[in-house]
């Protein structure tokens, strides 16, 4: 088993359950035995990874009674950084993790809270692992507020130093329900990895939910009688009982933190495209597996399949950065039309302006969305598929039948991965089916977004191993020379230099008294995603959420969002929100705009559940970071 020098931040409990769970877990509660699951204390729990945002203090230990409510975060982190030899449980996946818990679901949650909670120290922390989200009840549909959405971005943006944080999801536990995890805001973010699970026999557990997010799958729980997952336990326990997504997020949250160990310049979207990679149906079994339009085999079930740690882990040390990555909108309904019993919409986009041009080489679809303008007379009869220019089919949403909502889909984004890698050239069909009443009846708008990238991805061929060791360092432990051609990136040795960087020969001075010529990486302007030199004027291309200014070479930021008070953003173009905004400010001050706020955006928030019963609400954030790291590349965060 290989070690891993990250730390994780860990979600899945109630708020207050799931940092003190991590505390009891992690080496920070008081008695020794504790201690024993990442023992020692001070190799495993990481202090700057945790947070009790309900008391608002630095302690997230969990609650503590007879019906152990507070274990959920506790068994999620053991699956990830129990210690080697602890004599008392299992090892965790990454066993030489730094691991943090942070405390926020227990009680009323709004929008900044778990804003807080998913920007806390985003260059410290390297993967934030979530086992929580909306009620899994078959009829709600719901996801982060404005500032959540903006603290994902952020995130992606500028974690780990721009490489990007990574937020790995559990998809949820709603199957019984027929609830569908694209109707949950946070697992079908194309900013989180969303893990679904398997039984160890290679089946559809009864709590799965199918949908077009999911992009791999561990294994977990089953039917009664069928194995759990093994992992850590209040009380300086072990236990065998642990279920649900719940416990396949935190497995896939080891594993993706040993191939960051094996290659820490990796972003948040070369780990996706790592990960669809290394992901394989092998045993899995469903009715439903297609052979997408560049022959992987994808299901809603299981997204690409069996997540295989050790294949994602070479293939981390060989990987090369993808190229930036693209938005293209295509309108494919530009006025309401009336539904009936069955609307398909069909749009060629290759004359779009965004992907007719071959020069910019646009080749490669990533994740793809339908935003929904929808009313409905009866939201849950209606299912939404996608079909792709390569024939793919993908069902956004299906018959929800607890779900007998008349509000429709208000500005909801439907994700699908289905199609990654695909060309995304040619006509593209839409297809909404009225599956129940006749008398139904709606009228949507929407258009669809496509993430794109210039690279023929499914052209790639393996590189060489892209990283060495450091043949001389520097006295503050980064790395002053490289073997040949490699280049110098703080600690690091790479065939080439991430985002944020651009290559650069500078004089050293070499211990035996001789200068020489060293090639290394250096810091891109904040603006930039890849650079020529180091200026806001040497730009090569740009993050997502910019412009590309051709003649000035720059990256002027989008100017379709404002902000809120504590980092929010809201859209220019939504006019009722910037009314209400001014309106409340003027009536009755920023302040009270504060409060008001938050109340608005309160609701509750659910742990994807470890078995039919429910848990007390609360959080579970585990956080991943390297021991001893630094900023950007070092700190991983």
């Amino acid at each position: 088993m290989q070690q891993s020098p990250l730390h994780i931040s860990f979600w899945g409990l109630p708020v207050a359950q799931e940092g003190k769970k991590w505390r009891g877990m992690g080496g920070v509660a008081p008695p020794p035995p504790f201690f024993a699951f990442l023992s020692p204390r001070e190799a495993s729990w990481d202090p700057l990874a945790s947070y009790d945002f309900n008391d608002n203090d630095p302690d997230p230990q969990p609650r503590y009674n007879r019906w152990n409510e507070n274990r959920h975060g506790t068994r999620c982190a053991g699956e990830v950084a129990a210690a080697a030899n602890n004599h008392v449980c299992g090892a965790g996946i990454a066993y030489r993790a730094k691991i943090g818990g942070v405390r926020m679901l227990d009680g009323d949650v709004n929008d900044i809270v778990e804003a807080q909670s998913l920007s806390l120290q985003p260059q410290h922390i390297d993967i934030y692992s979530a086992s929580w989200g909306p009620e899994d009840d078959g009829k709600t549909v719901d996801g982060p507020g404005v500032l959540a959405r903006e603290a994902f971005r952020k995130g992606i943006a500028n974690g780990r130093g721009g490489l990007g944080s990574l937020f790995v999801w559990a998809s949820g536990n709603g199957g019984l329900r027929k609830d569908n995890c694209n109707c949950d805001g946070y697992t079908n973010s194309i900013y989180t990895l969303s893990v679904g699970s398997t039984t160890e026999s290679g089946r559809v557990p009864w709590y799965t939910e199918a949908c077009a997010s999911t992009l791999t799958a561990t294994y977990s729980s089953g039917a009664k009688g069928q194995k759990q997952i093994v992992t850590t336990d209040l009380r300086h326990t072990c236990t065998s009982s642990h279920t649900g997504t719940s416990a396949s997020a935190p497995l896939a949250a080891g594993l993706i933190a040993l191939a960051l160990e094996a290659n820490p310049a990796l972003t948040w979207r070369d780990m996706q495209h790592l990960v669809v990679r290394a992901s394989s149906p092998a045993h899995l079994q469903a009715d439903d597996w297609v052979r997408n339009g560049v022959g992987r085999q994808v299901s809603h079930y299981y997204g690409y399949g069996l997540l295989n740690g050790g294949h994602l882990v070479e293939m981390a040390k060989r990987w090369q950065r993808t190229r930036p990555q693209r938005k293209c909108f295509i309108q494919v309904v530009y006025k309401p039309i009336a539904i009936g019993s069955r609307l398909s919409v069909s749009q060629n986009v290759s004359s779009s302006p965004c992907l007719q041009r071959r020069s910019r080489g646009i080749r490669s679809l990533e994740h793809v969305q339908v935003q929904l303008w929808l009313t409905y007379s009866r939201r849950g009869d209606l299912a939404i598929s996608l079909t792709s220019p390569m024939g793919t089919t993908s069902t956004l949403v299906d018959v929800r039948p607890s779900d007998t909502s008349r509000e429709g889909y208000k500005d909801w984004s439907f994700m699908s991965t289905h199609y990654w890698d695909e060309d995304p050239q040619g006509t593209w069909t839409l297809l909404l089916e009225n599956k129940g009443d006749a008398y139904n009846t709606g009228t949507p708008r929407n258009l669809i977004s496509l993430w794109v990238t210039s690279e023929d991805m499914a052209a790639r061929q393996a590189a060489p191993f892209v990283g060495a060791k450091c043949v001389l360092h520097n006295r503050d432990g980064t790395c002053q020379e490289c073997p040949s051609p490699l280049f110098a990136v703080r600690h690091l040795c790479l065939s080439y230099c991430p985002p944020r960087y651009y290559r650069l020969s500078r004089q050293a001075l070499h211990p035996n008294g001789t200068r020489r010529t060293i090639q290394a990486c250096a810091a891109c302007d904040p603006s930039c995603y890849t650079c020529l030199a180091g200026s806001a004027h040497n730009c090569s291309a740009c993050p997502s959420h910019s412009t590309y200014e051709g003649r000035t070479h720059t990256c002027p930021r989008s100017p379709s969002f404002a902000y809120l008070p504590r980092g929010g953003l809201f859209a220019l173009g939504d006019t009722r929100l910037l009314i209400l905004v001014v309106a409340v400010l003027l009536g009755l001050g920023p302040v009270a705009f504060c409060t008001f706020y938050a109340l608005c955006r309160t609701r509750r928030r659910k742990l994807v559940p470890s078995n039919a019963e429910s848990e007390a609400v609360g959080l579970e954030l585990l956080y991943l970071h390297r021991p001893g790291a630094k900023e950007n590349l070092d700190s991983m965060s």
